[in-house]
């Protein structure tokens, strides 16, 4: 039977958990969890036996429930650049430091579009890139062209703005025990069995102004790589959660709170609330409305 708890922003307030982290997430990432982790940390469990987040972005839920991991952190996206940032924050950052610090240096609108234009191939060189552009693109906002797979987000009129040494050092530590690869997340989920936490944050479908005609989306934010992220994903995925639960594994998973995605979970609960949107627009058919439907969907075993 379909188990749907219909709550809404003013009724669910549950019991903080003890174990959560204080480190932040090194990267802005346009729908991260931060802000919403009071909400997110309570439906995970005390006790981990392996993590996995397959579309890792900023990794706040990570950053948040690391201590609460006994064994391995599974993280891993589609993007290399963004994952180029953190296997270099794990593995490289007394080489990194010093190539942030010439981004730095060299910090102007027209230095942003230069370094837009151009893809270094070599992990710590990418990284940095990743990082600087990230650190003043608009809105932190990270788009590919479909056809080329060029990063094309304007400049955004702010500063770039390191990381200090100590804040890199924490993230370091807490990096130490994890595994980290570009990743589909079919590929990312295999490995999980009973006893293991899964996270999983994926791209928003779009909104569509008039559903009659699909045409004109409202939010075209399942673009950061350029493979989008469609319905027949969201699908496949929604079977992979099913499965998940038949192995006892623990899933949760963050979404837009519509029809169509509660349908998709007829066996899992469903926490529904409203989330404020501070993003500026450029366009009003390319952002989210400042008032936004959300879900937190949770699997248990079965």
């Amino acid at each position: 039977m379909a188990r749907f708890a219909r709550l809404t922003i003013d009724e669910y307030s549950p019991s903080a958990p003890t174990e959560v982290s204080t480190s932040k997430p090194f990267i802005r990432w346009v729908g991260g969890k931060t802000r919403l982790l009071p909400r997110l940390v309570p439906h995970i469990p005390a006790v981990i036996k392996d993590y996995y987040e397959p579309f890792l972005g900023g990794g706040a839920v990570f950053f948040a429930c690391a201590p609460r991991v006994s064994g391995t952190s599974h993280l891993a996206d589609l993007n290399e650049h963004l994952i180029a940032a953190w296997v270099s924050m794990r593995d490289h950052q007394a080489e990194l430091r010093p190539m942030l610090d010439w981004y730095l240096a060299n910090d102007s609108k027209e230095f942003y579009y230069s370094v837009r234009s151009t893809v270094p191939s070599m992990l710590l060189e990418k990284a940095a890139r990743f990082l600087y552009l990230n650190g003043v693109s608009w809105n932190h906002l990270w788009r590919e062209n479909s056809r080329t797979g060029a990063m094309n987000v304007p400049w955004g009129d702010r500063r770039f703005k390191r990381l200090d040494d100590e804040a890199m050092s924490n993230i370091g530590r807490l990096l130490e025990r994890t595994e980290i690869t570009v990743a589909d997340f079919r590929e990312a989920l295999k490995g999980a069995s009973e006893g293991d936490f899964v996270y999983l944050d994926p791209p928003y479908l779009p909104v569509f102004s008039r559903p009659d005609i699909e045409k004109e989306p409202t939010a075209k934010f399942n673009k950061y790589t350029a493979k989008t992220f469609e319905l027949p994903d969201l699908v496949e995925l929604a079977d992979i959660c099913a499965e998940l639960s038949r192995k006892g594994v623990n899933w949760v998973m963050s979404n837009r709170d519509v029809e169509a995605v509660r349908d998709l979970f007829p066996n899992a609960e469903i926490f529904r609330f409203t989330a404020h949107r501070a993003l500026a627009a450029q366009s009003r058919r390319e952002v989210e409305a400042h008032k936004s439907p959300e879900a937190i969907i949770v699997g248990r075993p079965i």
